[in-house]
């Protein structure tokens, strides 16, 4: 930009406007287009040149009046609040000159979900025909399956595909050491997790545990965050708080400043686990994280690996853990090939039989019980609601036999939350084995709460941890050994 007009190599030589954007930013997330604008505001310390950030969940008329005021030469923004300012003819906001157009996370930007937005926006922004532009898209990971999508943004013509890691270097997320564990059911997650963050915190590595626990849904992320953090505080009360340190919960249901507040929290500690739905699974830079744990099968390989890149970082250490249940391991193997992941089975909650009065009395089951059956009706039904989100019929029997174990023997609840008939008939499960239907029943809250993009893909669980746990498709449990794994998995 600068050597296009040398005037912005310096503050104040030219009077900046809102209606003379040269470049704009696109990222998926309001986390990393935040992110991203910090960044580019670092860069252009001493030029001429003005940074403006536009993201949904913000007050689109300040950042207006700010735009209007200090101007904007780079724009930095989310799909739906950069089509709103487009094509709001009272913002002021445009770009006639615009020579630079960049999608951060291309393969998640190209994607079906934000399609017909970037469309809208193309379709007002100059002809590169006539003001001609450069387009530039960025991702770790280019599935297949949207270079076509591609062709679209770029000149087919002048294109060059740009590959930084070469052919004969290693891929980062391949020197991370990975571990996968098999839990049981759904009852042994919450107390599994437990049972391994306080032992990672209480390694003797030398680095703080700074973890990031990815969970497939909103819901479940609200549940387990509640949870852990009560059983923070009920520890530091007693003294049975064992290692657990800051908690910290990120998703789509907060608004954006608590949503940058979380972020930033994260960011600043020197140790402290973020519970995240898959807003922070792209591309964000959070200092030293040393663990990063997935719960529930991811819902394809490029998003395994995408979480995974939060830590090992800059050559940094790190690890990556994945927690399925036993009927996940055959759709694990299939989903992801050809990484050195490594089967770990020293976690005591992980196997236990919760109709065993002995695993009952297990400190971290007890523990965990003791939050869940404190935590707000809300968030136990929402969390229940949304394991069958994307679940197939012969799913449902599986998860519903789960889900009411889990709520009876770790809630303490007689009864499973119950469907209205609308909703079992909206979901298709009107009729389906397992499934209560009461319309008298009371619900604290309608909504399911889970993300656009945590539902109906992967299969399993679905909306909840991800896995079809003990239902009439099994597929296998596996036979205990470390070393059946195909293309170099090793689980």
């Amino acid at each position: 930009m600068i050597a296009e007009d040398q005037r912005l190599a310096e503050p104040r030589r030219v009077q900046a406007r809102a209606d003379d954007i040269r470049a704009i930013i696109v990222s998926p997330t309001r986390e990393l287009a935040e992110q991203i604008g910090v960044e580019a505001k670092k860069l252009c310390q001493r030029t001429g040149i003005i940074v403006q950030t536009a993201v949904g969940g913000t007050q689109k008329n300040m950042m207006l009046q700010r735009t209007r005021r200090e101007g904007c030469h780079i724009l930095v923004a989310t799909p739906g609040r950069l089509n709103d300012l487009l094509n709001d003819q009272y913002s002021g906001v445009d770009a006639p000159r615009l020579s630079t157009l960049v999608l951060d996370e291309a393969d998640r930007m190209l994607d079906v979900g934000f399609d017909r937005e970037l469309q809208e926006i193309l379709r007002v922004l100059p002809d590169r025909t006539q003001v001609p532009r450069q387009t530039l898209l960025f991702s770790a990971t280019i599935p297949r399956d949207v270079v076509s999508l591609a062709r679209s943004y770029v000149d087919p013509s002048n294109f060059e595909f740009v590959q930084t890691v070469g052919n004969d270097e290693v891929q980062t997320h391949e020197t991370v050491p990975q571990h996968i564990v098999t839990v049981r059911d759904q009852g042994n997650m919450f107390p599994t997790i437990l049972e391994l963050l306080e032992r990672e915190a209480q390694s003797t590595t030398g680095m703080p545990l700074k973890a990031i626990v990815f969970l497939r849904t909103t819901a479940m992320v609200q549940l387990i965050h509640e949870v852990f953090r009560d059983i923070r505080w009920a520890g530091k009360k007693d003294g049975t708080s064992g290692s657990l340190p800051e908690v910290l919960g990120i998703h789509s249901k907060l608004n954006q400043s608590q949503r940058t507040r979380a972020a930033e929290d994260f960011r600043r500690s020197e140790s402290a686990v973020l519970f995240s739905s898959d807003v922070t699974a792209r591309g964000m830079d959070f200092p030293n994280v040393s663990h990063v744990i997935q719960i529930g099968l991811p819902p394809d390989r490029e998003q395994y690996i995408h979480r995974l890149g939060r830590t090992g970082r800059a050559g940094k250490p790190g690890q990556g853990w994945l927690l399925v249940t036993e009927d996940e391991v055959p759709a694990a193997r299939r989903t992801l090939p050809g990484l050195p992941i490594q089967r770990s089975q020293g976690l005591q909650a992980a196997t236990r039989d919760f109709n065993s009065e002995e695993t009952l009395q297990l400190p971290v089951v007890q523990r965990v019980s003791r939050a869940l059956q404190k935590a707000p009706q809300e968030l136990l039904e929402n969390a229940y609601f949304s394991a069958f989100s994307g679940a197939s019929n012969r799913e449902v029997g599986g998860i519903a036999a789960s889900m009411a174990e889990w709520t009876k023997l770790a809630w303490g609840w007689e009864e499973p939350p119950a469907f209205s008939t609308y909703d079992a008939r909206k979901r298709g499960l009107l009729g389906a084995r397992g499934i209560r239907v009461d319309d008298n029943y009371r619900r604290q809250q309608s909504s399911s709460g889970g993300d656009r993009s945590s539902f109906g893909r992967g299969g399993g669980f679905g909306g909840g941890f991800g896995g079809n746990s003990r239902g009439d498709f099994r597929g296998g449990r596996g036979n205990g050994g470390n070393s059946f794994g195909r293309g170099g998995s090793s689980f």
